[in-house]
Parts: C-alpha cells; structure tokens; sequence
C-alpha cells in the first residue's frame, strides 16, 4: 500500500475521529446533565446565557453555530421548564430575546460542577482539557473558512 493509500484508511479520517469522539463525548455528558433535566443542546444554550442575558436569539445562533430552526425548539423546551423567557426585543421589536428566569439562574450554581465532572469522566485535567479545546476552536475556525474545491 502507497503513502497515498494509506490517507484513505478509516483510522486516518479525521472525520471519522470527530465523528466518534463528538458522539462520545456527548453521551458522557447525558447522565451529568439529566440531573439538570438538560439535553447537551440545551446545555450549550444555557451556557450562552449565562455569559450574557438577555441575548437576542441571532446572537445565540451565532455563538452556538446553530440555525435558527435548531434553535427555536431548544429554546421552547427551555422555556417549558421554566429556565428562560422569551419576548420582543425592546431595541427591536422584529428580534426575540431570551432571558434567565430565576430558575434558571440558580441552574448555573448547579451547573457549576458539570466542567470538574467530565473531566474526571474523560481523564483530562484543566491543562490538557484547554489545550484540547484551543485545537478544536482552531479546527472550527479552519473549516468555517474554508474555500469549496475549485
């Protein structure tokens, strides 16, 4: 086997290796986050609004990376269980805003040791996890930039 057919090994994708370790991540995460009655969508969204609230909801979908049509139900769910609001933004009247409801302020205190738990799950320490989380931003950043073949 050449060099050149050696890149076409499973083992050698790099979607492949996103792939699995996305799905399995997320699923370490499950059992963490059912204490909180959080799917790992909502948990994102939640994290979103506890570095900023209210927020508009383009500005979630832009920090997110999700659509708008993601998005929407997520925050429905969110809303159902009481954790945020949503209403017409008053700077906006044409944008929807999200806000924290107290329950879902006092969810953050909660949340607080989800980050120290998956990382004993994953066998990471804080350093490791950082540096882990600083190549995939760059990875995002590369692919989000990347020009379709000519």
């Amino acid at each position: 086997m050449t060099a050149l057919d050696n890149d076409l090994l499973l083992e050698r994708q790099l979607c492949f290796g996103l792939s699995v370790a996305s799905r399995s991540v997320i699923a370490a995460y499950k059992p963490v986050l059912a204490e909180l009655q959080l799917t790992h969508p909502q948990y994102l969204v939640m994290l979103a609004l506890w570095e900023q609230a209210p927020r508009k909801v383009k500005d979630i979908s832009t920090a997110l990376l999700l659509e708008s049509a993601t998005l929407s139900p997520l925050l429905k769910r969110l809303e159902a269980l009481g954790y945020v609001t949503r209403h017409r933004s008053a700077s906006d009247e044409r944008a929807l805003a999200v806000d924290l409801t107290p329950a879902g302020v006092e969810l953050r205190a909660k949340a607080l040791n989800v980050p120290g738990t998956m990382m004993a799950r994953l066998g990471l320490d804080r350093d490791s996890a950082l540096t882990l989380h600083h190549s995939m931003m760059t990875l995002i950043d590369a692919a989000t930039h990347a020009e379709a073949p000519k």
